[in-house]
């Protein structure tokens, strides 16, 4: 992923939703449009219309809105990358609430609810234990909190192993839930760093996993949408081997 060219830790990186690039550890570089089918908690929030002078068919982006998010809900022909060819979209795929995107020939819109209001960031404390998975009761420790979100991970089609999150965790935070970066420039701009995976706010808004906690500081749930933003950017956290 790009990196900020000055003031990058030895360690790692992070990245801010929706924006410039910023350095930090693990930092998962938020490009948001490149979101998930899991990354909002609700699907976008109107349907798509039809355009009147071209009868094409057309989609206003909502706040939490990413081309994955979209094209899953609006059955779109060929994903999100179809979508980003139909708009000259390219890389970092940054969609802004109130953009008009063109559809392609094919989408089905389908009723979508509201999106629900945006939750202000949690400030630091002591992390809740996570709750159980399907019935499944895991241990309130990094054992117990990597297991679960691996079922969950399971149930959204996220890839992941065990060893996978457990190296990147021990590199980002030392398996501490309560870890949060004060000193970098995510941090200067207000967003810190925070959680196992050490993610920032608006990159946890994009890419959380319905089901868990809307808590950053939660560790299934950030360990999820950590491997969420993974698995879009790198194929797997599996392939996460050191700063990047």
């Amino acid at each position: 992923m790009p990196l900020h060219a000055a003031k990058r830790s030895s360690r790692a990186r992070r990245f801010y939703a929706g924006g410039a690039v910023t350095v930090g550890t693990f930092a998962l570089a938020c490009t948001v449009a490149l979101g998930t089918a899991q990354a909002a908690s609700a699907a976008p929030a109107v349907t798509a219309t039809k355009a009147q002078s071209a009868g094409t068919a057309t989609y206003t982006v909502q706040p939490g809105d990413h081309l994955a998010s979209i094209a899953r809900t609006l059955h779109v022909p060929g994903g999100w990358q179809a979508i980003a060819s139909a708009n000259h979209l390219s890389s970092p795929y940054t969609l802004q609430p109130g953009q008009v995107l063109t559809l392609p020939a094919g989408s089905s819109p389908a009723a979508a609810s509201p999106a629900p209001a945006a939750a202000s960031a949690p400030a630091a404390s002591p992390a809740p234990a996570a709750p159980p998975a399907g019935g499944q009761t895991y241990a309130n420790n990094l054992d117990g909190w990597i297991r679960q979100s691996l079922a969950i991970m399971a149930q959204n089609g996220i890839p992941g192993s065990y060893s996978g999150i457990h190296r990147n965790i021990m590199r980002e935070s030392s398996g501490n839930p309560n870890a949060i970066n004060n000193w970098d420039s995510n941090a200067a701009a207000g967003h810190p760093s925070i959680g196992l995976l050490q993610v920032i706010q608006p990159t946890f808004n994009a890419y959380h996993v319905p089901g868990t906690s809307s808590n950053i500081y939660d560790p299934v749930a950030n360990i999820t949408a950590a491997c969420n933003y993974a698995y879009h950017r790198y194929g797997s956290i599996d392939n996460v081997n050191s700063a990047y």
